[in-house]
């Protein structure tokens, strides 16, 4: 699988944070970046058991109704002290209206239920690429750190403002979005797929 510069590449994802992220990550590529909203394409239901697996499905699903290649990020949250909760579950967790200042507090909610000591916790991203001929490949990344509360600081989406990575003292809330995009586990997994050799001039 090869996708050369100047190519259209769409982002199987409804989140703009997600999406303009992606897009700053691919930067040096100089690839035409379309999001899933843009072309108004629908969003597949989320079946997987895996990161992976929705990964996947996101991107197939992507890549046959656009008829472009098509990469897709299934990320989350997984707290050790909630048995990886809520994981796959990290966007639904928010609920319809994607609130995930109400979705942070659910998890600090359950912690607190747990009486857990431990807020040690990850992001994991699979990232699935696909064409519309069936072709795929996948690769993953995944950040250690802590849970904070109350949240803190406005940059980043989702979970940021409560996660700690290890060795640093701000949220991925509070940090450059340069500073995270050169570490997250986003960053992690995209690593690998620039080393794969896919993106080519």
């Amino acid at each position: 699988m090869k996708i050369r510069r100047g190519a259209t590449l769409v982002i199987a994802s409804h989140n703009p944070g997600k999406v303009r992220e992606i897009r700053e990550l691919l930067g040096p590529f100089s690839l035409v970046i379309k999001g899933a909203a843009e072309l108004a394409l629908p969003e597949p239901e989320e079946t997987g058991t895996t990161f992976i697996e929705n990964a996947l499905l996101k991107a197939r699903a992507a890549a046959m109704a656009s008829g472009e290649a098509a990469l897709a990020d299934d990320s989350g949250l997984a707290v050790k002290a909630l048995g990886g909760a809520p994981g796959i579950y990290s966007a639904r967790w928010a609920g319809e209206t994607k609130d995930f200042s109400s979705a942070m507090a659910r998890v600090e909610r359950a912690l607190k239920e747990k009486h857990a000591s431990d807020y040690s916790a990850k992001f994991v991203c699979a990232l699935a690429l696909a064409t519309p001929d069936g072709e795929t490949a996948v690769f993953e990344g995944e950040i250690e750190g802590a849970l904070v509360f109350p949240p803190r600081g406005d940059k980043g989406f989702g979970y940021d403002p409560i996660f700690v990575a290890a060795g640093m003292r701000e949220t991925f809330g509070e940090i450059a979005p340069a500073t995270k995009h050169a570490m997250s586990h986003r960053a992690r997994a995209f690593q690998k797929l620039i080393e794969s050799g896919v993106f080519t001039s």
